[in-house]
C-alpha cells in the first residue's frame, strides 16, 4: 500500500471518530473530578516527602483516563484536543506532577490514533483502553554529539533487542511500556521501540533530582537486552506531525494547572488570614485593595495563560482533523500554525505563572513561606516546567516567522554534544 493509499485508509477509518464527541467538558469533569480531588488531597504531603503517586496513578487507571483520546468503539471516551487539555489543566491543578507523568502515553496514544487501521493498531488501542500506561525513553546524556543517539537496536529473530540508558525518563516507573527514541545498530536510521516494562532487561531508576515536579517517575531507564516485538519498532519519520506541539501542550497545560492552584490557594490564604499589619489599609486582610489587587491580577494573569493554551489546542485539532480528511496540504499549514501557537503559549505561560508565583507571597506574610504551607512548590514547579525547550530559541523561531515567515528549525529537536 502506498504512503498516500494509507493516508486516505486512515482518514476513512477515523472519520467516524471525528464526526461527533460523545462528552461534553461538563459531562468528562463530572467523571473524572472525583478522582482529581482525592488526587489533590494527599499533593502537599507527597510534595514535602517526595512520595511518588502510584496511589493516584493507579485511580487515573481504573477511571480510564489514559484512554479519553481513545475512540468509544475501542473503549476510550473519544474527546478532542481541546477536551483533552481541558482534562490536563484540571488535574494538574490538583498536582501538576502526575500531568507531566502521563505526556508520553497520551503522546503514543495519540501516534496510534494517526497510525493506518490495522489489527496491529487496534490491538494497541484496546490496551490503552483496558488502562496500559506508556513512559518516555528519549533524552540521553553522556558524550553523544546532538543528533546521535548511544541507545541501540538490533534485530533478534522475529523480534528486537535493545540496549542503553534514558534519562528523564519521565513517567516510565509507573508505566507498562516504554516509548524509546533509539539508533538503529544497521543502517543507523531514528527508530521508536515500544518496550514492555515486564521483563528482566528492563531497570527503572528513582534519581530525579531536580528542585521541581519532583514526582513525576522522571529517572533513568536502563534497558539491557530488553526485547521488543517484531511490530512495535517504528521508524521515526513516521510519528504523527503535530507531535512537537501535542508534547509542548502537555507543559502549558501543566503550567496552567499550577496557575490555577495559585489562584486557588492565595484566594483561601486571603481570606482565612486574621492578622494585619498596622501600616495596611482595612481590618481585614481580605478588604484590604492592595491585597485584593494583587489577587486580582493572579487571576488575570491565568485567564490569559488558559485561553492560550486552549487556543494553541484548538490549533492540534485543526490537524489532526486535516489528517482524518486524507488533505496533506492543509495539515501541514494547521501543523505550522500548531507549533507557532504551542510556542506562543509556552512562551506566555512560563512568563505569567512565575510572576504569579512570585505575587503570591506579595498578598501574604512572611507566614506563607512556612514549610508545611508548601507554597513554594508553585514556583519550583513552574520553573522546572518552564525550562523544557529553552523559551529563547522559541521566542526566536517564532520572531523569524512573524518577519520573514521563516522556519529555518525542524520541529523534531534534540540535545546533546556541539559538534
Amino acid at each position: 500500500m502506498s504512503d498516500q493509499d494509507q493516508f486516505q485508509s486512515t482518514a476513512k477509518e477515523n472519520s467516524a471518530h471525528l464526526a461527533s464527541t460523545p462528552y461534553s467538558d461538563e459531562a468528562l469533569l463530572s467523571v473524572f473530578a472525583p478522582v482529581f480531588e482525592k488526587i489533590k488531597e494527599g499533593q502537599k504531603a507527597r510534595e514535602a516527602e517526595r512520595q511518588l503517586p502510584h496511589e493516584g496513578i493507579q485511580w487515573l487507571k481504573e477511571a480510564r483516563f489514559g484512554a479519553v483520546r481513545i475512540p468509544q468503539e475501542f473503549g476510550g471516551f473519544g474527546v478532542t484536543i481541546p477536551q483533552l487539555v481541558r482534562l490536563w489543566i484540571a488535574l494538574a491543578t490538583a498536582d501538576s506532577n502526575l500531568i507531566q507523568a502521563l505526556r508520553a502515553h497520551f503522546a503514543l496514544v495519540e501516534d496510534y490514533l494517526n497510525r493506518p487501521p490495522s489489527e496491529y493498531r487496534d490491538r494497541w488501542l484496546r490496551r490503552f483502553a483496558e488502562g496500559d500506561l506508556a513512559g518516555n525513553g528519549w533524552s540521553e546524556i553522556g558524550n553523544a554529539k546532538v543528533g546521535e543517539l548511544q541507545t541501540k537496536i538490533s534485530p533478534d529473530g522475529d523480534g528486537w533487542r535493545i540496549n542503553g540508558a534514558k534519562y528523564y525518563s519521565t513517567g516510565s516507573i509507573y508505566a507498562d511500556w516504554i516509548d524509546v527514541l533509539a539508533d538503529d545498530s544497521e543502517d543507523g536510521r531514528k527508530v521508536n521501540a515500544v518496550v514492555s516494562t515486564h521483563q528482566t532487561g528492563v531497570t527503572r531508576r528513582d534519581d530525579w533530582d531536580g528542585f521541581g515536579q519532583r514526582t513525576t517517575g522522571t529517572g533513568t531507564t536502563l534497558f539491557e537486552d530488553a526485547w521488543v516485538e517484531g511490530e512495535d519498532r517504528i521508524d521515526f519519520t513516521d510519528r504523527f506531525v503535530y507531535q512537537t506541539a501535542f508534547y509542548q501542550l502537555n507543559l502549558v497545560a501543566a503550567l496552567t494547572g499550577v496557575g490555577k492552584a495559585i489562584e486557588r490557594d492565595v484566594a483561601q490564604e486571603v481570606a482565612s488570614r486574621t492578622r494585619v499589619y498596622s501600616h495596611g489599609n482595612a481590618n481585614r486582610v481580605a478588604d484590604d485593595p492592595q491585597i485584593l489587587q494583587i489577587v486580582g491580577r493572579i487571576s488575570a494573569q491565568i485567564f490569559a495563560v488558559e485561553a492560550a493554551v486552549l487556543k494553541a489546542a484548538e490549533e492540534s485539532q485543526r490537524t489532526y482533523e486535516a489528517q482524518v480528511a486524507g488533505d496533506t496540504s492543509a495539515r501541514d499549514a494547521a501543523n505550522t500554525e500548531a507549533e507557532l501557537s504551542s510556542a506562543r503559549a509556552q512562551i506566555v505561560a512560563a512568563d505569567q505563572v512565575l510572576s504569579a508565583a512570585t505575587s503570591l507571597f506579595n498578598a501574604l506574610g512572611a507566614s506563607a513561606t512556612r514549610a508545611d504551607k508548601q507554597l513554594d512548590r508553585h514556583w519550583r514547579n513552574a520553573r522546572t516546567l518552564a525550562s523544557h525547550n529553552p523559551l529563547i530559541y522559541k521566542e526566536r523561531i517564532i520572531g523569524d516567522w512573524v518577519v520573514n515567515r521563516r522556519l529555518a528549525d525542524s520541529f523534531r529537536w534534540s540535545i546533546g554534544q556541539g559538534k
